[in-house]
């Protein structure tokens, strides 16, 4: 295991494009570090950069004790899995397992016991001797951890290995690259573009926009103490609800409504843009009664089992802000069943809700959990990270 330090990395393309802009990121030892952001933010080329497959323009990477930025790939001693596997299909599934060691004429004892011990790990035992042909896209994927692992380097470098696997799959490779992690322990550096499989699998998460690291802290702080516009957008499933709001004498005002404030000592003032999460409201017939409530109009509910989410349109229009569109690439999707004037909030309530499309609802909205960005900057001004900052104090 082996620390990497990443120092001033930029890298940039002819005609003065910046892919990555200096970025300062250290990724402790045995740390499972994951690199989420949308496409083109240069989570790949960061990845790349450190495997050596990218040289860095400027800036030093450090793995271990050792200065890599200008070793080659093969100097670093990493092992990297892709997204679509690079397995051998003429040859058997022990065979691409011990390739690598055959290259670099390790003992064929030594190798063998690597391939066997690997092979186990992964519940390839049975496997051996098939074709990757024969194998399903979770094997293959599997297979592909192996040969990484057999190995046995100071670092795991993953750039969407899930990514060509069905819905159901991923979740269950997610699990077994969790657990993989745990036993073995390696520094991992992941990269992906889907949020939800960053805040399952990282220790810490790197936000990227645009080729500079945004935050880069816990997946709980990422939710709940965004530090930006962009972070608060980008996090959470389903997004988290923006509006232009006012606030004045303990209340926030947008849409027609007025929300009391629980802790408006601890709120801003003026014209920001405000940040609820889906899940901070509630169904007023389950919730907290001391909690506001707004009666809002159901334009849609999609019924989950043990929770439903109930969308709604509100009398202000969309935040139309460059952060909020990066970090969105379905903003266009809430025109389906709005319009350019009418925001589209969802709210997580209890799957007994009769919410129904078409009636009124009434929901409870904690304001504990408000989050306050600048309208000009996007940077966090108030709510739920000044709330924690108090309560450390």
């Amino acid at each position: 295991m082996s620390r990497i330090l990443l120092e001033g990395i930029s890298k940039v393309f002819p005609g003065s494009v910046y892919a990555v802009r200096d970025i300062d990121l250290t990724i402790d030892s045995g740390e499972f570090m994951v690199l989420v952001g949308p496409s083109g933010c240069g989570k790949s080329t960061l990845l790349r950069m450190i495997a050596g497959l990218e040289e860095a323009t400027d800036g030093a990477i450090r793995i271990g004790d050792r200065n890599v930025t200008k070793l080659a790939p093969r100097e670093r001693d990493i092992a990297m899995v892709f997204q679509n596997y690079a397995l051998y299909p003429h040859t058997t599934v022990e065979r691409n397992l011990g390739y690598g060691l055959k290259v670099r004429k390790m003992d064929k004892e030594e190798a063998r016991r690597r391939v066997t011990e690997a092979a186990h790990l992964l519940g390839l035992e049975t496997l051996l001797e098939r074709k990757p042909s024969a194998l399903s896209g979770g094997q293959r994927q599997r297979v592909a951890m192996g040969r990484a692992i057999v190995r046995e380097p100071q670092a795991f470098l993953m750039d969407e290995p899930l990514s060509n696997l069905d819905a159901k799959l991923r979740v269950t490779m997610r699990a077994e690259l969790a657990k993989l992690h745990e036993r073995l322990g390696v520094t991992t550096v992941y990269v992906t573009h889907d949020q939800v499989e960053a805040m399952t699998l990282g220790q810490r998460v790197a936000v990227m926009r645009d080729g500079e690291l945004q935050q880069v802290d816990t997946p709980q702080n990422l939710y709940h103490h965004p530090d930006n516009l962009f972070v608060a957008a980008f996090i959470g499933s389903p997004s988290m609800n923006l509006v232009e709001a006012t606030i004045e004498d303990g209340h926030a005002l947008f849409a027609g409504f007025r929300i009391p404030l629980s802790r408006p000592e601890q709120s801003p003032s003026g014209t920001v843009i405000l940040g609820i999460r889906p899940q901070d409201f509630e169904d007023a017939a389950f919730a907290d009664p001391s909690l506001p409530t707004i009666d809002v109009e159901v334009a849609v509910v999609e019924e989950l089992g043990s929770e439903s989410h109930v969308l709604f349109a509100i009398e202000a229009a969309p935040v139309n802000v460059e952060a909020v569109r990066a970090a969105s690439e379905e903003a266009d999707e809430a025109l389906l069943v709005t319009d350019e004037r009418h925001a589209l909030f969802t709210a997580v309530v209890a799957g007994e809700s009769q919410a129904r499309t078409g009636a009124t609802a009434r929901l409870a909205v904690d304001s504990r959990r408000f989050h306050y960005f600048d309208p000009a900057t996007g940077d966090l001004v108030g709510g739920a990270r000044a709330d924690a900052s108090a309560a450390a104090r």
